[in-house]
């Protein structure tokens, strides 16, 4: 399943009758662009068709804001995203990463939240009393939730070594939500005192899971491939630098966090079979329109905006602003 944000994916309604609602859950799952499996684990619990949808989202919008500096912009529309995930570049390595993640975080989410009926809080089992402490509240889920994805993009043909590639980095995304799990406590006792102190597993907020993806990506490890040009499809995996051919338990790849890409990626300067280039972009002066504009230069527009200014919240309840006018220039890349 390719969870890039562009597929036809319709959020269930949340007040039908038991059999139309399984019915209308049944359609939503079937909607979505599922392998037999997926479909299978997708019915199994009538949250998860809309917890795809809201991974979906998530991870395409904090894909678009992490990218929103950089000459490939996360632009997933029609054959730009067919065509990367073709090919076994960063991008492609960031993709399925913030996907995997984006499902963990959502489903983990979810079933704390109540939305699904295999899972519920996370009761923590695993984890010791110490100092008194009570492990309550209501937890994320992420047991659950990584069990699940694992199983949900789990691995093809170990001889399927694009495929392999591709699961390392969706387990990276994974290892990321887990990495950033937080101990919540609450504070019981007489006068404010710490008695007894209630705690439960929280995961961090996607936008630092996003920043934390990107992080990996600028520092990616490309493992050595053939690929064919026109197919996108990659060949014999090299061993990584530092690994004699044939050592390792025979694993080509490396035992790393790290995201894993086979191919070089293009510049994305002009428009092509992976991106529409970068002609018509908007750019700041002092941050990025050398880069993005890949030394064509840029435009500078000089525009007036009204907006709302010297704002005071107002009793009761309602915020007073004024409207300030003010010039600023647009740069955009020349074409």
């Amino acid at each position: 399943m390719r969870l890039t944000g562009s597929e036809p994916l319709t959020i269930l309604p949340l007040t039908l009758e038991p059999e139309a609602a399984a019915h209308a859950h049944y359609k939503a799952c079937d909607r979505l662009k599922l392998e037999r499996k997926q479909r299978r684990m997708c019915r199994r619990d009538p949250g998860v068709a809309e917890t795809l949808v809201e991974a979906v989202s998530m991870s395409a919008l904090e894909c678009q804001y992490q990218f929103r500096f950089e000459r490939w912009n996360c632009t997933l529309e029609g054959r730009y995203r067919a065509s990367l995930l073709k090919r076994g570049f960063k991008e492609t390595a960031f993709l399925y990463a913030i996907s995997s993640a984006g499902l963990t975080h959502a489903l983990a989410k979810a079933c704390s939240a109540g939305r699904m009926e295999r899972c519920t809080c996370d009761e923590a089992p695993d984890l010791e009393n110490r100092e008194a402490w009570q492990w309550g509240g209501c937890g994320d889920n992420l047991k659950y939730s990584s069990k699940f994805v694992k199983e949900f993009l789990g691995r093809r043909s170990s001889k399927d070594l694009r495929a392999r590639v591709d699961f390392h980095n969706n387990l990276v995304g994974v290892k990321v939500i887990k990495a950033g799990v937080e101990t919540t406590c609450k504070c019981h006792g007489v006068s404010g005192s710490c008695t007894v102190r209630t705690c439960w597993r929280q995961l961090a907020p996607f936008h630092e899971v996003g920043k934390r993806l990107k992080h990996k990506y600028e520092t990616a490890l490309k493992v050595g491939s053939t690929t064919n040009e026109a197919t996108g499809e990659a060949g014999a995996i090299s061993p990584p630098r530092g690994r004699a051919p044939g050592t390792g338990g025979g694993d080509p790849l490396p035992r790393t966090p790290e995201l894993v890409h086979l191919d070089d990626s293009p510049s994305f300067c002009l428009a092509g079979r992976f991106s529409p280039g970068t002609a018509g972009r908007r750019c700041h002066r002092e941050k990025n329109c050398e880069s993005i504009c890949c030394g064509r230069g840029h435009n500078t527009q000089s525009r007036v905006v009204t907006r709302p200014c010297q704002c005071q919240v107002r009793w009761c309840c309602y915020v007073e602003c004024r409207q300030c006018t003010q010039r600023e220039e647009v740069y955009t890349c020349k074409g």
